[in-house]
């Protein structure tokens, strides 16, 4: 696997390190979600906030920038589907106000990293 020459994996990127932190943090407000939802808006917000760091990763293992672009691209769809499930959970009162602004606020710093990285990427 060859790197792009400005970083040595996908684990030196700090918006992959912030991705990390939120999924955690999802697993952890979702598991309070009701039981019935272990296979609705508990594994869509869950598979959703995964796809973030594991496609920034994916297309950092790459052989082109123009892959690596691509995959930012599906990470950053990514981030729009996991803020459309805080939404929904806000709404049927599975998130506390609190956290949901606390994930939210997060992953808009996470979005706005990956669009960092994306133009930085397009931009070489």
């Amino acid at each position: 696997m060859s790197y792009p020459i400005y970083m040595k994996t996908h684990k030196d990127l700090d918006v992959w390190k912030k991705s990390i932190e939120f999924i955690t943090e999802i697993y952890r407000v979702s598991k309070d979600f009701p039981k019935e939802e272990i296979y609705g808006i508990t594994s869509q917000i869950r598979r959703s906030a995964v796809s973030i760091p594991s496609n920034i990763s994916e297309g950092a293992g790459r052989s082109s920038d123009k892959e690596f672009a691509h995959f930012i691209s599906i990470a950053l769809g990514s981030i729009a589907e996991t803020e459309t499930q805080l939404i929904i959970a806000r709404n049927l009162g599975y998130i506390s106000e609190g956290n949901f602004s606390r994930l939210e606020n997060n992953l808009t710093n996470i979005r706005k990293m990956t669009l960092g990285l994306k133009k930085f990427i397009n931009d070489k």
